[in-house]
């Protein structure tokens, strides 16, 4: 069914729904509330193996031909996916999640002007204002949670924005080359460097039953199905919209704690979280008349 989808529409698919799956991260990091070595120690190794398995089923016995096929760039990644699960987690460690969503939303935006410079790559103003609609909505959201927090927790977040932006930008170099398989190696990456800071400050412990049970549905399920989709997206469209819709995320990911956690939202809250969705759909929409048009008029000049 997907492939009978636009080359654009199949990457909004891709992309929205891997968004969605990961909706909860923040919340769940907040519930199963372990030291930062442990919970980056188990959050790398779940998630390499929920990669593996996930490449194993795709690839089968072609499987390690698909980590080949991603070079040097593959690496590169890696590592900066790496970066911004710590960035990730540790920000949400450190400062409030208002904060670390906040500056999360200005990925789209480094995303563009990394895309901007390196790659040459030219956005339409429609995006550039979608994204500066959903920056503003976004804040919104976050206002009544954003605060002073600490600085290392807002430098980490920042990190997480900048090395996501750059991992999407890096995966353009490589036109028709999925670099979903690295997520396998970025697991392995974090499990590694966070175990060695663990063993420095006395080792990990096995985490409680109720937080493993969180981990395993988190670590071993979540991520890696939706972490696979939005790291096929920029196969299909610019690193900017791709960090666009992960603004789904983070619209999502407050609807959850609102609900889980019955905290009740304000009306400011809701009022972003509205323009950010309508502002994705809206732009949504109109792209998809724009693509009909465009086919219907190729169409009419290959009749006459």
């Amino acid at each position: 069914m997907i492939h009978s989808l636009s080359h654009r529409q199949q990457g909004l698919l891709l992309t929205g729904g891997g968004a969605l799956i990961i909706s909860p991260d923040a919340l769940l990091i907040k519930l199963i509330a372990l030291p930062d070595s442990g919970i980056l120690v188990w959050r790398g190794l779940l998630t390499a193996l929920g990669f593996l398995l996930i490449m194993l089923a795709r690839h089968g016995a072609g499987t390690f031909a698909a980590y080949r096929r991603c070079g040097w760039t593959g690496i590169g990644v890696a590592v900066l996916f790496s970066l911004s699960t710590y960035g990730f987690v540790l920000g949400n460690q450190y400062t409030k999640g208002g904060n670390v969503l906040m500056i999360l939303a200005g990925a789209p935006l480094i995303a563009a002007l990394l895309s901007r410079l390196f790659l040459g790559e030219r956005l339409p103003r429609r995006t550039w204002l979608a994204i500066w609609i959903c920056l503003f909505g976004t804040s919104l959201i976050v206002l009544d949670d954003t605060g002073a927090g600490s600085w290392i927790g807002n430098a980490f977040a920042l990190l997480a924005a900048t090395a996501l932006a750059a991992n999407f930008t890096l995966c353009r170099t490589r036109p028709g080359i999925d670099m979903s398989p690295m997520l396998t190696l970025s697991g392995l990456i974090v499990a590694a460097t966070a175990g060695l800071l663990g063993l420095a400050g006395g080792g990990i412990a096995l985490p409680p039953a109720d937080s493993l049970l969180l981990l395993i549905l988190l670590c071993l399920v979540l991520l890696p199905l939706g972490f696979t989709l939005i790291q096929r997206g920029p196969l299909y469209l610019p690193a900017a919209e791709v960090g666009l819709l992960m603004l789904m995320e983070v619209v999502v990911g407050t609807l959850w704690v609102w609900w889980l956690l019955a905290e009740r939202p304000a009306p400011i809250a809701l009022l972003g979280g509205g323009l950010v969705l309508g502002t994705l759909l809206a732009k949504g929409l109109y792209e998809r008349r724009l693509e009909r048009r465009l086919r219907a008029q190729g169409a009419a000049l290959q009749r006459n």
